[in-house]
This record gives structure tokens, sequence and C-alpha cells, in this order.
């Protein structure tokens, strides 16, 4: 893991504050901007310990995917089809990588009794907050579907909340839902 503000260099080439954290499968690295947190707070208003630890574990799972050869399948998908097809298969990864944090959470807090009072509240108010309609109607006034590639905030809310409820990574799988059920 990297901790960077303003400007970095990773295996997936040099990113700026304006990426926010990633997750580079090339140096199997996540990379956290520390001046994204700030902005999520001033800029969407998204705040909290637990906000901030659901964007770490969002990170994490990414990881996770990587692990389970989810994510090279995915990007041999997405080399293959046309944009739009490409940001489909990536909201499916960014959705998974949401489950993956709340299913982190739920058995965290199982087993550590780790969550507060608010702490699910800040989570689901971030998940919400930087979902690319949410975003794009805040950037622009306007949406483009088809240039979403994390999901809508309800779609970011729904598999967030089923990895906070389930905490069963077998319930999980986002590549095999219709599009109407993610």
């Amino acid at each position: 893991m990297v901790l960077y503000s303003g400007v970095t260099s990773s295996g997936c080439g040099s990113a700026n504050s304006s990426v926010g954290p990633f997750y580079c499968s090339a140096d199997q690295t996540i990379y956290l901007d520390l001046d994204f947190f700030k902005s999520m707070s001033t800029q969407i208003g998204a705040d909290g310990d637990f906000a901030y630890a659901y964007v770490i574990a969002h990170e994490i799972g990414h990881h996770v995917q990587y692990l389970l050869g989810t994510l090279s399948q995915a990007h041999q998908q997405m080399a293959r089809t046309s944009k739009v097809n490409a940001n489909k298969i990536s909201v499916r990864i960014e959705l998974q990588a949401d489950f993956y944090a709340g299913a982190w959470a739920y058995n965290d807090n199982k087993m550590y009794g780790s969550l507060e009072d608010g702490d699910l509240m800040e989570a689901l108010t971030c998940a919400t907050k930087i979902g690319d309609d949410y975003l794009q109607k805040k950037a622009q006034g306007y949406v483009v579907e088809d240039s979403f590639t994390h999901g809508t905030a309800q779609q970011r809310l729904r598999w967030l909340k089923k990895g906070l409820t389930t905490g069963d990574l077998r319930q999980g799988d986002t590549f095999s839902c219709s599009e109407s059920e993610l």
C-alpha cells in the first residue's frame, strides 16, 4: 500500500490527485491519495472513519479479485470489446469490490464488534455519493450512462449493503447477474 498526495508513480503509470485511490494489478499495490479523503468530506459530503475504511476496503477488494483471477479475466474481456461494453464490465468489477468491502465489514464486526453507531450510515452515504450518476450530475449537470465505469449510486449502495448484510463471498458474483439485477 502506498499513501500519496498530489502525484505518484505506479506499475500502472503516473497518477495525480484527480485519480483518487486505486489498485494497480501490475504491481499488486493499492495507492491511496490522502487528498481524496479531504475532498470526500469537503466536495461530496461523505465523511467519517468508516467511510474512509469503506474506500480502502473497496481497493483491497480489487486485490482479492486479482488473487481470484477475476480481475485478469475481466480485463481480457474489456480488451476484446467496445468502449461501451468495456465500461459495463468495469462497473461489474467495481460493484463486486463494493460487495467485498461490505463483506469484510460484516465479518470484521462479527469477530470484533468493530462497528459503532453511525458507521454504516457513513459508508452507505459514501457509496451513494461516489456513484457515477451522482458525480456526473454534480460535475456537469447531466449523466452519460454509457460512460459509467463504477456504477450508479443505487447500484453501489445495493452491492455494499448486500456484503454488509450477508458477509458471504459466494453472493458477490456481479458477473453472472443481468444488468437489471446490478
